[in-house]
């Protein structure tokens, strides 16, 4: 047995058969739910993987994962990784040539899709050329135009399949492939390995303790372990993020909660009702509105069960950090660090903030580096951050950005993550933020992250993103991209350039703001700087 992530699940379902692994809200607040036992999850994995074997799929192919969240999704995933094929996730809010993009980019053989987006496939079906067979969840809508070439429905597929294993041997260097947001550029397709993905993502078996020292250690620990934990990762599975929380519950032995679709209230009647004790989020965008919801309609909802709230992929301000903190004062709440590329990193100093900086304890195998030099680089210098060790096999399809991304140093393997940071004497990581979003005006350097925390200590600004525009004098300035609350007085420029500047530096106070009634975000509530630099340069509409 090695550490492969089909492996390492059979041998927990082995150990635990009849525990509650997953719950699928299929429609929240109507009573509809889905439960497995970790046997009945496995042999649901086991008949798709038999359908998709039988259909000529095998190792090394890559199959599309173009799900909201449900059962099918992890079951999807599993049944890939038993046959060795390469699950990759896809964007669930694609339009139809992204998503010609992307399944061209990843080279899928197959793909299985929700019937909502039948109309989606269909377009983009000519462009991919290898894609050869398609697995539809649900009933597509009336008069939608059906692919080239037919959809076979996942009930019918997994009917026929096997609820057996009977799959050959696996390996260690068996892929996986997670696709970035493309919120600042097309997307890339990370290829990890399952033991790289297994230490630097998950944790190793034990992501705040010691980790496995060999793979038959995990299901002896779950079955040495009791049960009771609950983990509830609410962003869509298509983000890493949530994937790889639902793994690493499953590789403690624990329950799974989903939700088909982000809806606060919801959200809070499940952590209620189910008892949840961790929610994974992405920062302000899905914190805020269930502060609001504790705050007004939901208020005295009973989330004594929880212990921590994390958030991966934006930072959780201090203003709904502390509004929530007195709404559910037992709840520990985590600013997580990671990425595609690297997993997760480190978690937020209990000082971590506007006045600080986003300051991080990081682990042993994360430095500051010059980029250019690839050495360390000094105490308070800037630099990018790196990690070394498990990491990435590089980017699918795209040697250039790969030869760009990673490298090689005293026989450690690296990868160059595209934060900027700084590391004090102390070995704590100030974080300044994403180098391709770094605003130059007038020769200093801005980063978008500080200034959106200066404008959301707010009490009337909801959500705020910020960009760099056009300048004749500076080159750039900073302009903001305001949503207010939907009770705020009215705000202008001016109050909002006193409110920063007794946060910020004066030339790092926004010149411009353009205020929205909505701002766009990915699902999974991570920041869509493109719209954001393009509403602010009055390309698009705010």
């Amino acid at each position: 047995m090695e550490y492969n992530l089909a492996d390492l699940f059979e041998s927990i379902v082995d150990a635990v058969p009849d525990r509650e692994a997953l719950v699928h809200l299929d429609h929240p607040g109507t009573g509809a739910e889905t439960r497995l036992s970790y046997a009945e999850l496995d042999r649901a994995a086991n008949r798709l993987a038999h359908h998709l074997a039988d259909r000529g799929v095998g190792p090394g192919d890559h199959v599309g994962l173009h799900l909201y969240n449900g059962v099918e999704y992890l079951q999807g995933v599993y049944a890939c990784l038993k046959i060795r094929a390469v699950p990759v996730n896809v964007n669930y809010r694609y339009v139809e040539e992204e998503l010609a993009y992307l399944y061209r980019d990843a080279d899928l053989v197959a793909l299985v899709f929700e019937a909502e987006f039948t109309e989606r496939v269909a377009g983009a079906l000519p462009q991919a050329p290898k894609l050869r067979h398609l697995v539809r969840v649900g009933t597509p809508p009336a008069g939608a135009t059906e692919p080239r070439i037919t959809p076979v429905p996942l009930a019918r597929a997994v009917a026929a399949g096997s609820p057996d294993r009977g799959f050959g041997p696996r390996s260690a260097d068996d892929r996986i492939v997670i696709y970035t947001g493309g919120t600042t550029g097309m997307p890339k397709g990370v290829v990890w390995r399952h033991e790289d993905i297994f230490f630097s993502g998950m944790g190793g078996g034990a992501p705040t303790g010691e980790p496995v020292g060999r793979p038959q250690e995990l299901a002896e620990r779950v079955a040495a372990g009791g049960e009771g934990l609950v983990f509830f990762p609410t962003p869509p599975l298509m983000h890493g993020t949530s994937t790889l929380t639902a793994f690493i519950a499953f590789h403690f032995g624990q329950k799974v909660v989903i939700h088909r679709k982000f809806a606060p209230e919801e959200v809070l009647r499940t952590i209620e009702r189910e008892r949840v004790t961790s929610v994974s989020l992405v920062g302000d965008a899905m914190l805020r509105p269930l502060v609001d919801a504790l705050a007004g309609p939901l208020k005295g909802t009973d989330c004594s069960s929880l212990f921590s709230v994390s958030s991966s992929g934006a930072i959780l301000s201090d203003t709904v950090r502390a509004q929530f903190s007195a709404l559910v004062p037992n709840a520990l709440l985590l600013n997580n660090f990671g990425s595609s590329e690297s997993g997760f990193n480190g978690t937020a100093t209990d000082d971590s903030g506007p006045a600080k900086g986003f300051r991080l304890n990081v682990n042993s195998r994360m430095a500051v580096v010059d980029p250019a030099t690839q050495r360390p680089a000094e105490v308070g210098v800037a630099g990018r951050l790196a990690l070394r060790g498990h990491v990435p096999l590089g980017y699918y399809n795209d040697p250039a950005k790969t030869a760009e991304t990673f490298f090689e140093a005293n026989g450690d393997r690296w990868v160059l993550l595209g934060d900027m940071a700084t590391v004090g004497a102390d070995g704590v990581v100030t974080v300044l933020g994403r180098g391709s979003q770094c605003i130059n005006s007038g020769g200093e350097k801005i980063y978008p992250e500080e200034v959106e925390q200066a404008l959301k200590a707010h009490p009337d600004v909801y959500d705020a993103l910020v960009a760099g525009v056009p300048d004749d004098r500076w080159g750039n300035r900073v302009a903001a991209v305001v949503q207010l609350r939907a009770d705020a007085a009215p705000l202008d420029l001016d109050a909002l350039q006193a409110h920063c500047r007794t946060r910020l530096a004066g030339y790092k106070v926004p010149r411009q703001v353009v205020f929205t009634d909505r701002i766009q975000r990915s699902p999974s509530g991570k920041a869509d700087y493109r719209w954001a630099k393009a509403v602010a340069a009055g390309e698009r509409q705010a």
